[in-house]
């Protein structure tokens, strides 16, 4: 066992302890309390840093760590124009809607958002629907925190002996479960591992224990990178030196190829995924497993990306990195290449809009679709249940004010980091496109590593994890308090016992996480699908609908549930229309501009018909929300 695997292993171990300390002080604390307030919304009580750094926290997901990593590297520097939204964000998410809602949410003693909606209408038929559309969507969300949750622990584990005999294991026990024996074993030991952490720290501390984990967890998510953006530019040589050679670097060739030796095979042999193939001065990388049976030449056709850029081979070359190298006489022959759609074959395109892609021919951002999903990220923000939900919890108006300062620095120092960590990231380590949602761990070991510090990399993965974990937290409970609060207290018992709500809670709470886990045993490619997928999709059904329902008097009942469903129903429809053109989980976008505006677009002119052609608001509503002063106090 290495230092630094002993080290990765002490340093999850002490951050559990950590969260399970918190979440045991948080229950202590919540004791005495209303039971539904204090689990689902901590009582309303958090001042500037508690309330700004679970904010932050919850929105720098799995999709920061491990989703944007995995496309900074794929892509190189364009995404500093998409990235570059989250540093509005804050702005736009908690000025346009916090004061407002919260006022709202206080008058009306709402705990969660279709309850706002439904107040706000005096609608059940409002609250219901909104309740499906983000019991769906946010279930989405959850299936990209799981995944990032299992992938970054199987890194940390790799050379874990205790951990490969778990996956052993779980192997040979799971081989004839349909359905689970698709997943890696090794995923999908880390992920049954980190559900049931979450889980159980959630159902015992609630709401105020994702807060004050949320807090940690953003300390630990800032420590992390701003070492690993120093150890990145040291051993990279600095910023002008990598994009130097980003500038010189050509996207690599995915492909199949059939792996061969001189003579027959005395015995089965398996090649794993993973390691570096050199054949006549070519460098490739295995894209799967492959096995050469016994007493014969050569396998059967396997994935391999091939490396490209010139000084990248040679350097490969030279160092024969892998140091597995199964066999001096494998040779690897290729069956077929797919070139990049955008960029193969051409230097700059790292550095440069639109980006290289291997699915688009247009490429990966172009100048309108950069605008575009500058838009998308802070409008999308605001119109999610998690984040609208925290703003339920502010203690004052002066927190929410400092609030929105705080979480803008913070985004502005760990986002900009993430940019230029990756790109040196593609420098540094070629070959990540087989695994891409890897790249983040995987570096973190390789510079600590190459810095004679392995001990490290346990500290430099804990920020990924712990971002992870805090947006995991954070959408348990949202959907946990959708079911109970706006489903069970509305539909069924609206004076149940508190502790049938207790136990309802926890049910629900572990119910979704186990769902989550069987449902993201065989994720899509890239993590952030399923983030931008689960974003939009929210933001399609809440933004326009909750925006007009808090500022505008002649808005109806009828008109937020059609601008709910039109939001849905035009995300669905490019989803669907994106996955039958391109064969990937990718929406549609129209003209070139990111299928978020269609949504909204289609979501105000439904509702703006629906007002036109239906009938008035209820006077009563209008007077109680938008004309009595004590709903403008905070």
């Amino acid at each position: 066992m290495s230092e630094g695997s002993t080290a990765a292993l002490l340093t999850f171990a002490g951050y559990t302890i950590s969260v399970f300390a918190l979440a045991i002080l948080s229950n202590r604390v919540g004791k005495g309390k209303d039971f539904v307030s204090e689990y689902f919304l901590g009582s309303r009580g958090f001042g500037v840093w508690a309330f700004a750094l679970t904010f932050a926290a919850t929105n720098a997901s799995g999709g920061s760590f491990t989703g944007f990593p995995a496309l900074i590297y794929t892509h190189g520097w364009t995404l500093a124009l998409w990235i570059a939204a989250y540093m509005v964000m804050p702005l736009v998410s908690m000025a346009l809607i916090g004061k407002r809602m919260n006022q709202i949410a206080r008058k009306t003693n709402a705990l969660t958002i279709p309850e706002v909606l439904r107040a706000r209408f005096d609608s059940p038929a409002v609250g219901l629907v909104a309740t499906s559309l983000l019991i769906f969507f946010m279930f989405f969300y959850l299936l990209a925190q799981f995944k990032a949750g299992g992938i970054i622990l199987s890194t940390l584990f790799a050379d874990e002996p205790l951990f490969q005999s778990a996956v052993s294991f779980v192997s040979q026990t799971t081989t004839n479960i349909p359905w689970v024996n698709q997943a890696e074993p090794d995923y999908l030991v880390c992920l049954i591992v980190f559900a049931a952490a979450v889980i159980i720290y959630v159902v015992y501390g609630g709401f105020r224990a994702v807060v004050w984990t949320d807090v940690m967890q953003g300390i630990v998510m800032f420590l992390g990178v701003i070492l690993m953006l120093g150890m990145a530019l040291w051993q990279v040589g600095g910023l002008e030196v990598a994009t130097r050679k980003l500038a010189k670097m050509i996207p690599p060739e995915h492909g199949m190829a059939v792996l061969s030796t001189g003579s027959t095979a005395e015995s089965d042999q398996t090649f794993a995924k993973g390691i570096w193939l050199f054949d006549s001065g070519n460098v490739f990388r295995l894209g799967e497993s492959a096995t050469l049976t016994k007493g014969k030449f050569s396998t059967e056709p396997v994935k391999i990306l091939k490396i490209i850029t010139p000084f990248e081979v040679e350097e490969l070359n030279a160092k024969r990195i892998s140091g597995k190298i199964p066999d001096p006489e494998l040779r690897v022959n290729v069956t077929e290449a797919e070139p990049y759609k955008y960029g193969a074959g051409q230097t700059g395109n790292y550095v440069s809009n639109p980006g290289p892609d291997s699915g688009n021919q247009l490429g990966f951002l172009a100048i309108g679709t950069a605008i575009s999903f500058f838009i998308f990220w802070p409008f999308a923000a605001t119109g999610q249940p998690s984040n609208m939900v925290r703003l339920l919890s502010f203690k004052d108006t002066r927190t929410l004010r400092y609030s929105i300062v705080t979480v803008a620095i913070y985004y502005s120092i760990i986002y900009f980091a993430l940019i230029i960590i990756f790109c040196c990231a593609r420098v540094l380590m070629p070959g990540m496109e087989i695994t891409p949602d890897q790249t983040m761990p995987a570096f973190a070991a390789q510079l600590t590593r190459d810095a004679g510090i392995p001990w490290l990399a346990g500290l430099l993965v804990a920020a990924p994890f712990a971002a992870v974990m805090s947006s995991v937290d954070s959408f348990l409970l949202v959907v946990s308090s959708a079911v109970v609060r706006d489903i069970y207290q509305q539909h069924v018992d609206r004076n149940a016992p508190e502790k049938m709500i207790k136990i309802l809670s926890y049910s629900v709470t572990v119910i979704v996480g186990v769902l989550a886990v069987l449902a993201v045993l065989n994720p899509p490619q890239y993590l952030q699908d399923l983030i931008v997928f689960a974003t939009g999709g929210l933001a399609a059904c809440f933004l326009i609908p909750m925006l007009l329902s808090l500022y505008w008097p002649r808005m109806t009942s009828n008109a937020t549930i059609a601008a709910m469903l039109g939001g849905t129903g035009m995300h669905l429809g490019l989803t669907c229309y994106g996955y039958w053109e391109n064969q990937t989980f990718r929406a549609y976008s129209f003209l070139g501009v990111n299928p978020f505006i269609w949504d909204l677009v289609g979501s105000l002119g439904i509702a703006l018909v629906v007002i036109a052609l239906g009938p008035k608001p209820n006077r009563d509503l209008v007077l109680k929300f938008f004309h009595d002063t004590s709903a403008n106090r905070t």
